[in-house]
């Protein structure tokens, strides 16, 4: 007998059981027992949401169906504002489906619905989209008495909606001008920050100096904004006094006053390329539609 069996026995303590005690915990059943606590938890979130009414000014949800348009699109589509000023109306409870008030951003429009939009109802027209080879002598301006014609007549009959140029050109600027009832796409194509190439064919009064044309070709500061030019050059076979430009702006007065910035006066202006269209097979004084690819692309950019 070793001398702790003794001193147990003389103390009177029972030897120690190698039996784990009832009261120790026991890790393992504990984690299965968490098992199904989680369980119940997920239920009872389920529950309650089922159970949660319905916000007065919210119209019901249902499941999607064939033909449906985000909200925002179908105002948008009918010409009315962009999709982003679309949803400020939704938010602030100018917009009705059917006379229930929507404030319920992403909601869906199903065909037969009726959509109020700020007390008016709405028809959403079918987007539509042309291209015309502008002529000399019209402008994109609409005051009234103006001395010479508006281009909106060199496509009139081309279609029954809403159409508007992007983009401005005066009398003298020719080239490329497109025309839609997309408000969406002329916001795009108007922003300072947009990102499609266009490029111009301009000609000036005299030839460019080449310190002129790297000094245009580094970019310059026009009334406070930096202006960034793609590429310059002189175009071959030609004088030196007809030059390409290519750059992001769609303002036309943006490329006149590139050249006077460096007193150059511009004679002419031709836009011959657009966000990736081209004049091909589009004589002066014509108009085409775009093609679903063209759109897709436009739309991409």
């Amino acid at each position: 007998m070793n001398n702790k069996e003794g001193n147990n026995k003389r103390s009177g303590a029972r030897p120690t059981s190698s039996r784990p005690s009832s009261n120790k915990p026991k890790p393992a059943m504990q984690k299965r027992a968490q098992g199904p606590k989680k369980v119940k938890t997920i239920v009872k979130v389920a529950d309650t949401t089922d159970k949660v009414e319905k916000k007065p000014n919210q119209a019901p949800k249902r499941p999607k169906v064939k033909d449906e348009i985000r909200l925002n699109k179908y105002i948008s589509n009918s010409g009315t504002c962009s999709r982003r000023d679309a949803d400020i109306y939704i938010q602030s409870g100018n917009v009705k489906v059917n006379g229930i008030p929507v404030t319920e951003m992403g909601y869906m429009v199903k065909p037969g619905d009726v959509v109020n939009f700020d007390g008016v109802v709405l028809t959403p027209e079918k987007k539509v989209y042309i291209l015309l080879n502008k002529p000399k002598n019209f402008t994109t301006a609409l005051d009234e008495g103006q001395e010479y014609r508006n281009v909106l007549e060199l496509v009139k009959g081309s279609t029954n909606a809403k159409i508007g140029p992007i983009g401005r050109m005066d009398k003298n600027t020719t080239g490329l001008l497109l025309f839609t009832n997309d408000t969406d796409m002329i916001r795009k194509f108007t922003l300072p920050n947009q990102k499609s190439s266009k490029i111009y064919q301009v000609s000036l009064d005299k030839n460019l100096k080449f310190e002129d044309l790297e000094k245009i070709n580094k970019g310059l500061v026009l009334d406070g904004h930096r202006v960034y030019v793609e590429d310059v050059s002189y175009i071959e076979g030609e004088a030196k006094s007809e030059i390409g430009l290519q750059l992001r702006s769609a303002n036309v007065k943006v490329v006149r006053s590139i050249f006077e910035h460096f007193n150059y006066d511009v004679l002419r202006i031709d836009r011959v390329a657009f966000a990736g269209l081209t004049k091909k097979n589009l004589p002066r004084g014509n108009w085409r539609l775009l093609t679903e690819q063209e759109i897709i692309n436009l739309k991409n950019v």
